[in-house]
């Protein structure tokens, strides 16, 4: 009896020894294909291929340049009547509170909303798109985020506590981009949104209500504002109207009109401005819906008039 165990016990370390001689032989004349490195290799040339081409270079049918520091010259051109499609999109957060909204504030121009989110919460790409600018600011977005998409717009995310994108990469609507956080020129936890085309500001409120967790319409449809031409000197148009699925354009008030009680309409035709202290042409300009060429012109002034306080500009 103990003999048969003895014999059962060699002859199955005789075929373990066979077996695992029998692999090592057969792996050593196994061809390697030495063009072939690591999985994750192959899944990333496999991924980059499949791109489609709207993100390789976003909006390039509007845009003449792609660069990593300029957010407001960015160069480019988009006619009168254009549709934007806000189809395809994602919140870039789940909260609903606003605290600052777009327009004049602390005599400035506050170019975005303030959605109150807390150090840690997740912030997520509005769009598909490309990854164009991932800097840090210590006086103004602290952490922020560019996007260029494929409908045209830009978007910014700015005051975030850590960056999850770098630039040139490509993301998808409701991918997790960063954290929101308190960095930069803030004073409490919260994410400053921003919507751009062609480096020019525009209110997101007329794109995404926060609210509702919504987009306002699937497209916005765009309107040129009195021929005004950005720093870089091309023609900017302005989103100042809102679209239905297949509808006309439906009026809505200027975007950077503001609500001073300095400013006076005496008729559709006719208006006033009150200068107050701080003001500029430009910033003049810009709350009610014309140019500083205007301006000039109307008043028989040049761009470099200095302002007083209390005096009256024709509009």
């Amino acid at each position: 009896m103990l003999r048969a165990t003895h014999l059962i016990a060699l002859f199955t370390l005789l075929l373990s020894t066979t077996s695992a001689s029998a692999q090592d032989l057969l792996a050593k004349q196994t061809p390697v294909d030495h063009s072939l490195t690591t999985l994750s290799d192959v899944a990333l040339g496999s991924s980059l291929n499949s791109i489609p081409a709207d993100l390789e270079n976003p909006a390039s049918h509007i845009y003449s340049n792609w660069e990593y520091k300029n957010l407001r010259n960015a160069q480019g051109w988009l006619p009168s009547g254009s549709k934007v499609d806000l189809r395809g999109y994602a919140m870039p957060t789940d909260s609903r509170v606003i605290t600052s909204n777009f327009g004049w504030r602390w005599r400035r121009q506050h170019e975005g909303i303030d959605i109150k989110v807390y150090t840690g919460d997740t912030i997520r790409a509005a769009f598909d798109g490309r990854v164009r600018i991932c800097q840090y600011n210590a006086r103004g977005y602290g952490y922020y985020i560019v996007i260029r998409h494929p409908n045209g717009l830009e978007t910014l995310y700015g005051h975030l506590s850590r960056q999850l994108v770098q630039p040139d990469q490509i993301v998808r609507a409701g991918e997790p981009i960063g954290l929101g956080g308190n960095t930069g020129r803030s004073t409490g936890s919260h994410l400053h949104f921003e919507t751009r085309i062609c480096g020019t500001p525009i209110n997101p409120a007329l794109m995404f209500d926060f609210v509702n967790q919504d987009v306002v319409s699937d497209y916005f449809v765009t309107r040129q504002n009195y021929g005004e031409r950005s720093a870089a000197g091309t023609s900017l148009a302005y989103i100042d109207a809102a679209a239905t699925t297949e509808g006309p354009a439906v009026s809505t008030a200027p975007v950077q009109q503001s609500k001073s009680k300095s400013t006076k309409r005496s008729s559709s035709r006719s208006r006033t401005y009150t200068v107050r202290k701080g003001d500029t042409l430009s910033a003049i300009a810009k709350r009610n819906g014309t140019t500083v060429s205007r301006i000039c012109r109307n008043n028989g002034i040049s761009a470099n008039k200095i302002l007083r306080p209390g005096q009256k500009l024709k509009l």
